[in-house]
């Protein structure tokens, strides 16, 4: 039965693959890209109705399949090492992420099954091959993927939506597996009293906490779910969660289970970086809240769009022209207008005379319930006070917007990629900070721009959603980066990166032009620590193909054959004929590099001592012809460079200050030391988004600053406190102050995904008002 139920996500998912390769083959990009794109497309038209069948044969073999006999590609292997080649790595670790997500969707109801199995079969764990296993279910998926023919460039490209369609499914297959053992008696109430681990110094009462149809019940005398109190959780065993920066709970729905599940945690937190962990959770939460609206609203469904009944799109209208009039007549108010704490008062009394209003004028459950989720998420905004008044006012005025797009685009209540969502969270990522006044900034006047467009055109949808969402994200950009000092610090440190990747770079493309070639060592020295850096500079300041740049860069052949051995008496009157002009090119690059008369001097007499003896050297000489080649490839050397990580740039504090021009104490510059950050940190520092706020602990001194600029390379970004300082941090030092500790996110949930989050723990303690 489960299996049943798990194929019919096979072609959904299919269908959604097939989706996702038309779009992205539609969209423009370079001959090569757009050749491998419709490959992938004609591929899996071709191979994805095979996969899907082979998917369904191959879970329902594994479930004839008897445990532990090694018939089956879901068996384990028997204890025998043997090495493991990249492809079969890669498809490790794809088919790990996959479980990944749908175990944070289904954990709930895994949790459950997973205990009445172990009850059914007398076991204390289910086998390693064990079907109800997510990672057997995954591993099935990719191996029939590669069974078929389809490439897994094509399997990264779309396992987001592998990702999301079969976890929504496998949470309903899971879910009716359980009500169907609940009918048959199996394990009615689940005891977590072995599973709740306490420490010697929590003081509990007495109590049973039972699981029945995947909800929790106290039998003591308390309502059948934990009671809440400021958003925290509340139970006999103070089951509750506790980050740093004083969150409501993370669990999917409100409540914390411990048990079977402690080895899947503690690989997820190995496995995943923080911010991928903290969507995870967020998917769970609207997860939770899908479940809901599944299981209370008959009739709901998420797959197709809606338009609101007449009487209800009548009713919203009539807000439309009120609010329009409204407007009109406070244009010039608003313009000067300083919003308090009672005007967002104003606004939440508003917003719940409107929400009542709404729900009279609708006409079916599914309307009245997202009237309702709706109104709870924005209580929920509107009651954060750590947000500025004034923005609240604004995000109250969203309300109507988003309910219609909510009506219309009942995904938004299940992706976090609703443009609707996303722009919410950004702008309150950006407020939602220390002692933040936006009042008349341009912060609120943008706010205030996107708010009132979006108003303006209320039939557009999510068009307009994405429209001043991604206006915002510029916005955003220009804004942090030219906010006081901080502009000057950027306009140099972009420059400082620029420079210093393409010395690197430079660096490791001489090496290898001059791997093979009989170059004397003070030769080689002075091309990898000085010349390019002399060719970086000259990059920078006038452009690689610029007529000076091209000088210096055929200057370094020139003294690479000038150097070498010189056997017969033409080249050797060569070089004297053409020694000046090398010798005036040599002190014209350092001179770029503001070095001093008496470093040049100890360059210029390190390499004419070298060129001396090169008249005598009886070694092989370097012929014309390689020389020629080496030219070339250095005038056009930018096309061989690469955008990879190039790692941590040398980063000079006083020169960098100096060249800024300001007081040295408006920056700090942390350019190293530290541990070795993980790779998972690593990419953590690269996810971060611009107009976070964080807790920076640099040198013993706590700061709340936000992070206002990540260079093009990603190698330097720039935190703002709100008292003037900036913070210079590489890559490298930020993931490692990420990893100690030393920044931490003040918020590491999205605005709307704790908005949900409360709403979904109202409606779990009082269900009856969503459709009421």
């Amino acid at each position: 039965m489960f299996t049943t139920h798990a194929a019919k996500a096979l072609p959904d998912v299919a269908n959604a693959i097939l989706a996702k390769l038309v779009t992205v083959a539609d969209q423009p990009a370079n001959a090569s890209v757009m050749h491998e794109r419709r490959d992938a497309l004609l591929t899996f038209q071709s191979a994805g109705k095979a996969w899907t069948n082979g998917t369904n044969k191959a879970w329902k073999l594994a479930v004839n399949q008897f445990p532990g006999s090694g018939n089956t590609s879901f068996a384990v292997e028997n204890g025998k090492f043997e090495l493991m080649d990249n492809e079969m790595m890669e498809g490790k670790i794809l088919a790990s992420r996959l479980e990944l997500q749908i175990v944070n969707v289904v954990s709930w109801e895994l949790n459950d099954l997973r205990l009445r199995i172990q009850s059914l079969d007398k076991v204390s764990e289910l086998h390693s091959s064990d079907i109800f296993k997510p990672d057997n279910l995954a591993r099935g998926l990719l191996e029939q993927w590669t069974a078929v023919g389809l490439p897994r460039s094509t399997w990264v490209a779309v396992q987001d939506v592998i990702e999301i369609r079969l976890a929504e499914h496998l949470l309903e297959a899971y879910h009716v597996t359980n009500e169907f053992l609940i009918q048959h008696g199996v394990l009615v109430e689940i005891d977590l009293r072995p599973l709740v681990k306490r420490t010697a110094t929590t003081v509990s009462r007495p109590a049973v906490l039972t699981a029945k149809s995947g909800d929790f019940q106290s039998n003591s005398s308390s309502p059948a779910r934990p009671s809440t109190e400021n958003g925290q959780l509340r139970d006999s065993g103070q089951l509750r969660d506790s980050n740093q920066s004083g969150q409501r709970s993370t669990a999917a729905t409100g409540y914390t289970r411990s048990g079977p599940q402690a080895h899947e945690e503690t690989r997820m937190q190995t496995a995943t970086t923080p911010l991928a962990r903290a969507k995870m959770r967020a998917q769970g939460v609207m997860g939770g809240l899908m479940r809901l609206l599944t299981n209370q609203v008959a009739g709901f469904d998420d797959t197709r769009g809606a338009q609101a009944s007449a009487p209800l799109a009548q009713a919203l209208a009539g807000m439309v022209v009120a609010d329009s009039g409204h407007q009109r007549t406070q244009v010039a108010e608003t313009s000067q207008q300083i919003y308090g704490v009672e005007h967002v008062e104003q606004a939440a009394t508003a917003l719940r005379q409107r929400t009542s209003t709404l729900k009279k004028a609708a006409t079916t459950s599914t309307e009245k319930a997202t009237i309702e989720i709706v109104a709870l998420m924005f209580q929920s905004i509107l009651a954060e006070d750590r947000i500025p008044p004034t923005i609240r006012v604004w995000f109250a005025r969203l309300q109507m917007p988003v309910l219609r797009v909510a009506i219309s685009e009942p995904e938004f209540f299940g992706s976090l990629q609703h443009p609707a969502r996303r722009l919410i969270d950004r702008m309150g990522s950006c407020v939602l900070g220390f002692d933040v006044d936006v009042t008349g900034s341009a912060m609120e006047l943008e706010i205030k721009r996107i708010v009132q467009v979006i108003e303006q055109y209320p039939e557009t949808g999510r068009r307009v959603f994405q429209l001043v969402y991604d206006e915002f994200q510029k916005f955003l950009s220009k804004f942090l980066s030219e906010n006081g000092s901080a502009s000057r610090v950027v306009s140099i440190a972009q420059q400082v990166e620029q420079k210093e990747t393409m010395a690197i770079q430079y660096t490791i493309e001489m090496r290898s032009m001059l791997n093979d070639m009989p170059v004397r060592d003070e030769i080689r020295e002075f091309l990898f620590k000085t010349w390019a850096e002399v060719l970086a500079m000259a990059a920078m300041r006038n452009g690689a193909q610029h007529e000076q740049t091209l000088m210096l860069k055929r200057c370094a052949a020139d003294l690479v054959w000038a150097a070498s051995a010189k056997p017969n008496r033409a080249d050797r009157a060569k070089v004297i004929a053409d020694l000046p002009k090398l010798l005036q090119l040599l002190r014209l690059g350092m001179s770029m590099l503001a070095m001093d008369s008496k470093a040049q001097d100890q360059n210029i007499k390190t390499i004419s001592d070298t060129l001396a003896d090169a008249f005598m050297s009886k070694t092989g000489a370097i012929s014309p012809e390689r020389i020629d080649v080496m030219a070339k490839r250095l005038t056009n050397l930018e096309d061989y460079l690469s955008d990879e990580d190039v790692g941590d740039l040398p980063l000079d504090t006083e020169a960098l200050v100096m060249m800024i021009g300001i007081d040295a104490s408006d920056i700090e510059v942390v350019t190293d030391g530290g541990s070795q950050p993980t790779e998972a940190m690593r990419a953590w520092a690269q996810e971060l988004q611009l107009g976070a706020w964080f807790s920076l602990d640099h040198n013993g001194r706590i700061s709340h600053v936000q992070f206002a600029w990540r260079s093009d390379r990603k190698q330097l970004h720039l935190f703002a406190s709100s008292d003037g300082r900036n913070f210079l941090i590489q890559a490298r030092r930020l993931a490692a102050y990420l990893q100690a500790g030393l920044l931490i996110p003040t918020e590491e949930e999205a605005l709307t995904v704790r908005a949900t989050r409360d709403a979904l723990i109202k409606l779990e303690a009082n269900p009856e008002r969503l459709l009421g």
